[in-house]
């Protein structure tokens, strides 16, 4: 009995620029409850669209990763933007031995190809494979995946002791959930992020028995509810574009997440209009760090 392979789609490219199936399956680690690529064997999907991601370790893991995937003479077409690693595509592509047809269209780049019988992958997927870096566990596409980033080394100095419940709203690797365990009167914490990588990660780094993860999207997910404490960095990219509604949501499902009197403490770049939206949602707000580009604000339900 022959079996069915799948259609696949890695992000949310333009509708406009590409065609691809309704039905097809979602690929991209920052969708939650997508399938992920490293599931699939090889010659195993029919055909991918993928939205490319700037990162180069990232982009080329992804692109060798699913053109892997794909059964010989597969389809797979891959876009981004010029500027976002769209120009490097058709290149890496051929690098891996496939005969490519490149357009551009909308600022894009948009290169189309078959899945070749040979492919010539070099380091392109161990490139991009999870990995320790300073102790810890990490892969290439998260959120300041090879360093400490300065808003959360930041919070990290001012952070009190925490006890109680709390969560970890866009946990990352791990590193602030790991400074809150620290201390004995924690009794549970939710590492919560969009990222399943991160999730994956943040998971092999804290294996402390009082927490829990979930990959979900802040904005709109059911999340836990009547914590004490919440710490988080949220994010203020969106596919690469600043959106500051990003963060503003992650304000308001904080407030929704604690208890009267529970602590929300936030780290943000300096240029965030965040500190009318706490006063808002919140009946304290204190400005505790103003360095090196970034702010650090502890709220109170």
């Amino acid at each position: 009995m022959s079996v069915t392979k799948p259609h696949t789609i890695y992000g949310q490219p333009p509708r406009e620029l590409v065609r691809f199936s309704a039905d097809a399956v979602q690929l991209s680690p920052l969708s939650p409850g997508a399938a992920a690529c490293e599931s699939y064997a090889e010659h195993s999907l029919a055909s991918a669209v993928i939205y490319c991601p700037p990162g180069t370790l990232e982009r080329r893991y992804i692109l060798a990763l699913i053109l892997r995937a794909l059964d010989i003479g597969g389809e797979l077409t891959a876009l981004a933007p010029n500027d976002k690693g769209g120009n490097r595509i058709a290149k890496e592509l051929q690098s891996f031995g496939c005969e490519i047809v490149e357009t551009s269209k909308a600022h894009h780049r948009i290169v189309t190809t078959k899945r070749p019988r040979e492919l010539t992958l070099g380091d392109a997927i161990d490139g991009g494979c999870f990995r320790q870096v300073d102790g810890l566990w990490t892969q290439p596409g998260i959120f300041s995946w090879d360093r400490l980033d300065e808003g959360s080394a930041l919070l990290l100095k001012h952070l009190p002791t925490f006890s109680g419940t709390g969560a970890d709203l866009g946990c990352g690797v791990g590193i602030l959930s790991a400074a809150v365990l620290a201390s004995r009167d924690i009794t549970a914490l939710t590492l919560i992020d969009i990222d399943r990588r991160a999730v994956d990660v943040a998971r092999r780094n804290i294996t402390d028995p009082r927490s829990t993860f979930l990959w979900a999207d802040v904005r709109s997910a059911e999340l836990p509810s009547n914590l004490d404490f919440l710490v988080m960095n949220p994010p203020f990219h969106d596919a690469g574009i600043e959106d500051q509604s990003l963060g503003q949501r992650f304000i308001e499902r904080a407030a929704g997440m604690l208890k009267t009197g529970g602590q929300c403490w936030l780290t943000a770049n300096r240029h965030l209009p965040y500190e009318a939206l706490l006063k808002t949602h919140f009946s304290q707000t204190k400005l505790m760090a103003d360095e090196n580009g970034f702010k650090v604000y502890a709220s109170v339900k």
